[in-house]
């Protein structure tokens, strides 16, 4: 018993457009002739290469109050770093030899513009041998005995 091709059902039907095809001019065009809702939105940053901005420091500014600036380091701490730095006859460029930063990074915390960072005051604090955190500021550091 053979069956006959007439039985079957076919279904013709015009593929989906891709989605890339949908956000062509050519596309956008056609769906405005036909009247077709189209909804655009600017994304933030978009063609730009900034996959890793300053999260940590924007999620920082979000938190605080209404005062949107981060706290430097203080007057106190700059004079002290510039003070030992001078006691053992070094350039910025030295101390930051030193520590293994930028010399521009040593400018910024005499300065005082640099935001405080923990790690960089303890190299400063072990280059130049004193307290710059903590009560006793301005302490030189006791070697610890062994």
């Amino acid at each position: 018993m053979a069956t006959s091709l007439d039985d079957d059902v076919i279904v013709l039907r015009k593929r989906q457009p891709k989605a890339s095809q949908m956000k062509s001019a050519q596309a956008i065009n056609a769906a405005q002739r036909k009247g077709i809702e189209i909804e655009t939105s600017k994304k933030y940053a978009a063609g730009q290469n900034k996959q890793h901005g300053a999260a940590k420091n924007t999620a920082k500014l979000d938190r605080e109050t209404e005062e949107l600036h981060h706290e430097t380091v203080g007057h106190d701490i700059s004079r002290l770093i510039q003070q030992g730095r001078q006691a053992k006859n070094w350039t910025q460029k030295d101390l930051a030899t030193q520590i293994s930063e930028k010399q521009q990074v040593v400018n910024e915390y005499e300065s005082g513009r640099a935001i405080p960072n923990q790690a960089v005051l303890a190299k400063l604090e072990r280059a130049l041998g004193i307290k710059l955190r903590g009560k006793d500021k301005g302490q030189a550091i006791q070697p610890k005995a062994k």
